[in-house]
């Protein structure tokens, strides 16, 4: 069945930038080595962590470390930085021909976001994902490896789970992609958005693991869907309820999201001057 002919260009754009960029594997591999070494780090100092506190953590250590491996595998989803293509192209003054485009820009640069981020992540995430729940058990290191999820519906869920937190961190890679036509560099915004999506996605520590009485206001917030729902379903630490209620909640900050950056667009698209005309 063929598809409408206003999505094709869109679904084209995403093919070409995806296949694209499967072609930088030298940087992929680069980055697959510095991200199993740091989830080696992370796993030794949060086992420190565990050995040496008190009380009874929300998730057990071993789901600790399948959330570290996780975080390694899909960090490159994470909208910490910016498009250089598109800044370039903000720099050059090429942004006009964008507006030449007969398609709708903010959907053009939305599908470019999401092959961008979507190879990125593919490049790494599956050597990683294979490495840790392969090989480490192999040679004698299971304790510190990747484990399953509990039950298949885990995984659906997570699978499902990945595709929203692919679409969110789309929509807000688009929106820092537009903020740089105000900024021309988009150092300032890159730099506070790095800070918060690290933190507020769980990242470097799980949002299980902050107090409990900031459990719900961490749980509904829009970078959780980036990182924390997705693992934690995985692991099985969210079931039941909280399974769809969570996805939802990616799926509508993916929407506010969208809506936000396509006013932004459209906004940003009418002041625009190219060489000041």
């Amino acid at each position: 069945m063929p598809l409408p002919s206003a999505v094709q260009p869109f679904i084209s754009v995403f093919a070409a930038r995806f296949l694209m960029t499967l072609q930088y594997r030298s940087a992929a591999f680069a980055g697959l080595v510095t991200q199993f070494w740091w989830g080696a780090i992370m796993t030794m100092w949060l086992a420190t962590f565990y050995a040496g506190g008190r009380g009874n953590p929300s998730v057990t250590l071993a789901d600790v470390i399948s959330y570290i491996w996780l975080g390694q595998a899909f960090l490159a989803l994470l909208p910490w930085n910016v498009d250089p293509e598109i800044a370039a192209m903000i720099r050059s003054g090429h942004i006009a021909y964008e507006r030449l485009r007969p398609v709708d820009t903010y959907l053009f640069w939305l599908a470019r976001a999401a092959a961008w981020r979507a190879a990125a992540t593919l490049l790494r995430a599956v050597p990683l994902i294979a490495t840790a729940a392969l090989l480490l058990p192999i040679i004698g290191l299971g304790d510190w490896a990747l484990r399953p999820p509990p039950t298949i519906l885990s995984l659906v869920a997570f699978l499902l789970s990945g595709m929203a937190m692919l679409a969110l961190s789309a929509a807000v890679t688009t929106l820092l992609n537009i903020s740089v036509v105000w900024t021309i560099s988009g150092q300032g915004i890159v730099a506070l958005t790095t800070s918060l999506v690290l933190v507020l996605s769980g990242q470097i520590v799980p949002l299980a693991l902050f107090p409990d009485w900031a459990q719900t206001a961490l749980l509904v917030q829009p970078l959780a869907g980036l990182a924390d729902i997705p693992r934690r379903i995985y692991c099985g630490n969210l079931t039941g309820a909280w399974v769809p209620i969570t996805i939802g909640l990616q799926i509508f900050w993916s929407l506010v999201f969208v809506w936000v950056g396509r006013a932004f667009m459209e906004r940003t698209m009418r002041r625009i001057q190219v060489l000041g005309g």
